[in-house]
């Protein structure tokens, strides 16, 4: 479904990272190996690429990544690529300053059991930034998975991530303008955690 997704030219969610993480660069100032999940065509890692980080870029589809390649070699910067399976990767012990995960939509069991490997993955002071659609986003119809269980609530993350210290955790209605892919209102929340 993604490879078919991505095969068309043009960036599908576009090439300028996304608002919230762009609002939260100045905490990644001191530097650090930063993991973005299901990052498709790569315009979040290649945005941390160049603000000096060293960025590991996942996604499942080899067609996104590509586009990610490219757009990397045509900013002058390196992301290291690697396609897996966010349900069964294995995130590492203590390895990331930093993980990002924006609009990154998974079943909900592979959603609950990717964000219990966060805690472990993340080094101590390690950021994790997410925003994700809620499931209001349904009745906008302007990007998203069609699943309102594949969505994500406030009170969900509190669960999911409870080992994490919650920086910010806010739920809004806000202009998404990302490309073809999502453009219009949308039902978002938004969180900062880091591990203390």
């Amino acid at each position: 479904m993604w490879d078919e997704r991505y095969a068309a030219d043009e960036y599908v969610y576009g090439t300028e990272p996304n608002d919230y993480l762009k609002a939260q660069a100045d905490l990644f100032a001191r530097g650090g190996r930063i993991l973005c999940l299901a990052e498709g065509e790569g315009r979040n890692a290649i945005y941390l690429a160049e603000q000096g980080l060293d960025v590991l870029a996942v996604d499942s589809s080899a067609v996104g990544l590509a586009k990610a390649e490219r757009l990397a070699r045509a900013r002058g910067v390196t992301v290291e690529i690697q396609q897996a399976d966010l349900a069964d990767m294995d995130l590492g012990q203590q390895q990331w300053d930093g993980i990002v995960s924006i609009f990154c939509h998974l079943p909900p069991e592979v959603r609950q059991a990717l964000h219990q490997k966060v805690f472990d993955a993340l080094k101590p002071g390690g950021l994790f930034v997410l925003e994700a659609y809620r499931p209001e986003q349904l009745l906008f119809k302007t990007g998203g998975p069609p699943r309102a269980e594949w969505m994500m609530t406030a009170d969900q993350l509190q669960q999911e991530l409870a080992p994490l210290h919650f920086e910010q955790l806010q739920e809004m209605d806000r202009p998404v303008n990302e490309g073809q892919g999502h453009t219009g209102l949308g039902a978002v929340v938004q969180a900062l955690c880091i591990k203390v």
